[in-house]
């Protein structure tokens, strides 16, 4: 059964930082396209940043130039590093892994992130 098993998310003040990772287990993730998306109370899950097999980049406008997204296939982990952390930043962290040429669209159980004084 394949697991994606996100570690790192806890409670931070304003402007701190936090990383995130994901390791995969049952699967490579070289290649998958890895993303990260959160999802807060009485929203919808949105999409954070995503990485593509050819290590291609893409966030969210509302975490541009304060997170970044990266992987280490011979890990078969991917991170997230998060700074200048705003309290609109708190929600649950989840990991996903997809294919481009397969049906294969895999979930972590999520990491909670809140950010507060």
């Amino acid at each position: 059964q394949v697991q994606l098993v996100e570690s790192g998310g806890g409670l931070v003040q304003p402007g701190g930082s936090l990383r995130l990772s994901c390791v995969a287990s049952r699967i490579f993730i070289r290649i998958y396209t890895m993303g990260w998306y959160r999802q807060a109370p009485g929203k919808q899950r949105e999409l954070v940043a995503t990485i593509t097999r050819g290590y291609s980049e893409n966030y969210a406008d509302s975490v541009k130039g304060r997170f970044m997204i990266s992987r280490d296939n011979a890990k078969n982990t991917v991170y997230l590093q998060m700074n200048s952390l705003k309290p609109e930043d708190t929600a649950v962290y989840y990991c996903n892994a997809r294919s481009s040429s397969t049906p294969d669209n895999y979930w972590g159980q999520g990491t909670q992130v809140t950010v507060s004084s």
